[in-house]
């Protein structure tokens, strides 16, 4: 259910670490999609950071891999510093390293989050019923497409609020589909293209997560429905 990584501290705590890396992305010639590298690091960060909330951990530091060059550190620290800042993650600490030895023809970075969670995150996945309610918050945008159509990609800050309403589950949605994160989510049921009704692409890839699931019961639809706004987009089942 979760693409994240859990290690206990003690009996009470534990360390979640969710990552996200990037390639052919960036200000280098051969790349396949041109970018300043603060948007680059910003992205990712996005990715492994909602991975990181989503699992119900609080941020606390974040680990860059660059292999864009020295000359992109700085860009990239920023990018990330300017996702820190949507979510309020003013004591985000961070660090990495640098391939400086080689020059690669095309840029790269892979960039971990790691988080601090009170309690073991849950094994059992959901259960679905006929008071389940599933929206998609934001659209699947991957490449050129998303520096297009930026604005329709889901806010940090507007996961940071939803993720945060009581008995409501969030997942980030990544480079397989809505449809392949939604069948993971629930034990006793597993969904089709054919079943579901949607204003979204259910197979398209999400790119850097600018999209997320959302999981709620039919009493808080409203609230969620008024929070996104314009990014929701509700699933609905077909008879």
């Amino acid at each position: 259910m979760r693409d994240v990584l859990s290690l206990p501290i003690n009996s009470e705590e534990m360390i979640v670490v969710a990552s996200d890396n990037s390639g052919a992305i960036g200000e280098k010639e051969q790349d396949a999609v041109q970018v300043p590298y603060e948007t680059v690091s910003y992205y990712s960060f996005r990715v492994a950071v909602m991975e990181c909330l989503s699992a119900g951990a609080q941020p606390f530091a974040a680990a860059l891999q660059n292999f864009c060059g020295n000359d992109a550190w700085d860009q990239l620290i920023r990018g990330i510093k300017k996702g820190a800042d949507e979510l309020g993650l003013k004591e985000l600490q961070i660090t990495g390293s640098t391939e400086s030895n080689f020059n690669l023809l095309q840029s790269a970075i892979g960039l971990s989050v790691l988080g601090k969670r009170q309690g073991a995150l849950p094994a059992e996945t959901l259960i679905y019923t006929d008071d389940t309610r599933i929206a998609v918050i934001g659209s699947p945008l991957v490449g050129q497409e998303l520096i297009e159509r930026e604005a329709e990609a889901a806010p940090l800050e507007l996961f940071k609020i939803i993720n945060s309403i009581k008995d409501t589950e969030t997942l980030p949605v990544g480079s397989k589909g809505i449809l392949n994160e939604l069948n993971g989510l629930f034990s006793n049921r597993e969904f089709e293209v054919k079943d579901l009704e949607s204003e979204v692409d259910l197979e398209k890839s999400a790119g850097p997560s600018t999209c997320f699931i959302a999981v709620f019961s039919e009493d808080k639809s409203e609230e969620i429905r008024k929070l996104a706004g314009s990014y929701f987009h509700i699933l609905k089942r077909k008879a």
